[in-house]
């Protein structure tokens, strides 16, 4: 079994039109949105082997964010493949995993990540965590899934379960879509 953590960069800025999408910064509710966010994954209390980020500046940031507000310094790999991939895309970068960690959290964008939880969890109507991706993978959400394998390399379509979801508009109502920052 192996348990894959995947979090969403939080709310990013659009005033610039000058900016690469690249380069785009987060808006004050993704600042709030991260440090939240980043107290939830600590106290959720799983220890993650490694993490796997985009290096976008709106994925940095919301990792610098929430790292500060739960007290920790963790060691991110950046991989810029995962810079607004496709599913397909993330789970060969999954595959690829050496040293067989126990645990990975993926940090990046939608689609591809709110299509990996797709390709990874059966749309079998046991899932009512699913059902609540369907209806959209917000900015700074988080989701935890158990894998039923026993290393990276053999991940694959429907080898996953949703045990965990979490968006920050639960933990803040200010911080849901209706928001005004």
């Amino acid at each position: 079994m192996k348990t894959l953590g995947i979090f969403r960069h939080a709310k990013s800025d659009w005033n610039d039109a000058r900016l690469r999408d690249f380069d785009r910064p987060l808006n004050a509710r993704g600042r709030k949105g991260a440090a939240i966010m980043g107290l939830h994954i600590r106290d959720h209390a799983q220890n993650w082997s490694r993490i796997l980020a985009s290096p976008a500046v709106r994925v940095t940031q919301t990792l610098d964010l929430a790292s500060e507000a739960a007290g920790a310094a963790p060691s991110i790999t950046w991989d810029r493949r995962i810079y607004l991939a496709s599913s397909a895309t993330l789970i060969d970068v999954l595959r690829e995993q050496d040293g067989d960690p126990a645990s990975i959290m993926m940090v990046g964008h939608n689609p591809g990540l709110e299509d990996l939880i797709f390709d990874l969890v059966p749309d079998d109507g046991n899932s009512p965590l699913r059902d609540i991706v369907e209806e959209k993978l917000p900015t700074a959400a988080f989701a935890v899934l158990q894998l039923d394998i026993d290393s990276w390399d053999k991940v694959d379509m429907g080898c996953a379960k949703l045990v965990h979801l979490q968006r920050p508009r639960d933990l803040d109502p200010d911080l849901g879509p209706n928001a005004n920052f």
